[in-house]
């Protein structure tokens, strides 16, 4: 019974100590989410004033480029006040059109059916890169996909900027 707890114990360890690992993870990736959504200009001075002492602004001034985000496409995850122009050209257009098609009382539009709104060539290369990009928004909580392969805006999203 002995070893059996010596077991346990280390085990209790390193699952406090992967646990602690997870949390300053978790920590940075919300850090650099608001460095890389940050709508223009350096937000260095922002994620500075939420660490202690304002320690580390060093590094975010280096990993603070918001323009460079954009040109490779990342989608931060959506939370509340977090503004469409964080997103990259195609992925605000793909919000909009899903915007449109709510404000139209129209249902949630096929990928197809953006790719024809869009102007694209309906070929399946062109209606995939654009079912991936919408997959990734709905991956991070900016649309919802209430049916299979069809798209409309989140209700936290639809609720950002429809108040009166």
């Amino acid at each position: 019974m002995d070893g059996l707890r010596e077991e346990a114990d280390r085990i209790q360890a390193e699952l406090a100590a992967a646990g602690q690992e997870w949390l300053e993870w978790t920590i940075a990736r919300e850090r650099v989410g608001t460095v890389l959504s940050a709508p223009g200009g350096c937000t260095a001075d922002a994620v500075a004033a939420e660490r202690p002492g304002g320690a580390g602004t060093e590094a975010v001034v280096q990993a603070s480029m918001p323009v460079a985000a954009k040109a490779k496409s990342q989608v931060p995850v959506w939370r509340k006040g977090l503004a469409v122009t964080a997103l990259s050209a195609d992925y605000q257009r793909i919000l909009a059109a899903l915007a449109d098609r709510v404000r139209l009382g129209q249902g949630p539009p096929t990928c197809q059916e953006m790719a024809s709104a869009f102007g694209m060539e309906r070929v399946p290369a062109k209606v995939e890169a654009l079912r991936s990009k919408a997959k990734r928004l709905v991956a991070r909580g900016w649309p919802a996909e209430p049916a299979p392969g069809r798209f409309t805006l989140a209700r936290s999203v639809s609720g950002q900027g429809g108040g009166s």
